[in-house]
């Protein structure tokens, strides 16, 4: 896994030497980019397993680079950030980040965070390639394999952190997962204080299925969630 390319995308110099002192001491390659245009241009010309991005960048920001990525890759994405409203994490989450850490950083949290995102990526990829069954369930279909949604045939675009939520919990169909162990599942690491990560992406998937009325997600309330199919 170490031989693996990260992506540093941060206008301010220090700081991406300085994650990128931490990344090399433990084996990464790491290529680096100074604004919006650069970072999406290195991702696109190259292979690149994980990206770390700041927000404000000149050219456009982290934000229309996530977008951007998010058309062609799943690859695990890390904001890096002095903009620390509730806000801007959720932003950043919705868009398609995986993880979100704010300025002034511990340098070895970010390491652990980007060992994480990345053992969890793997194993996914390992998953995949064992031919994870379709699911098709109460108007729903899906694909693991390819990634995709559809809802009474009409496709549905999801993050990859919405689908493997929603994958998670329609393979379990009836049993209640608490936000703990659904962050634990899809996030790959062990659950820690992170704001509302797991309610604004559980949010903002019901939202995109159209389920205002929990036909398919159903909380239980003081337990967690549960897929009602």
């Amino acid at each position: 896994m170490k031989s693996m390319t990260i992506l540093i995308a941060d206008d301010e110099a220090e700081i991406a030497d300085l994650v990128e002192l931490h990344l090399a001491k433990e084996g990464y390659r790491c290529i680096k980019a100074v604004t919006g245009p650069e970072a999406v241009q290195a991702v696109q010309s190259q292979t690149v397993d994980l990206a770390i991005l700041d927000i404000m960048m000149p050219g456009f920001d982290g934000y229309e680079v996530t977008r951007q990525i998010r058309e062609h890759s799943a690859m695990p994405i890390i904001f890096l950030s002095a903009k620390t409203s509730d806000l801007d994490k959720i932003t950043g989450l919705v868009i398609g980040a995986d993880d979100y850490m704010t300025k002034p950083f511990n340098p070895m949290e970010l390491v652990a965070r980007v060992n994480a995102q990345l053992r969890r990526a793997l194993q996914f990829n390992q998953q995949a390639g064992g031919s994870s069954p379709v699911l098709e369930i109460a108007g729903l279909v899906v694909d693991p394999d390819r990634h995709t949604v559809m809802k009474y045939g009409s496709p549905v675009e999801l993050t990859p952190k919405e689908f493997d939520i929603l994958y998670l919990l329609a393979s379990h169909p009836k049993k209640v997962f608490s936000g703990e162990l659904l962050f634990e599942r899809v996030w790959g690491e062990a659950y820690f204080e992170s704001g509302n990560t797991v309610m604004v992406h559980i949010r903002t998937l019901r939202k995109k299925l159209g389920d205002d009325k929990n036909k398919w997600i159903k909380t239980v309330w003081g337990v967690g969630y549960t897929f009602n199919g």
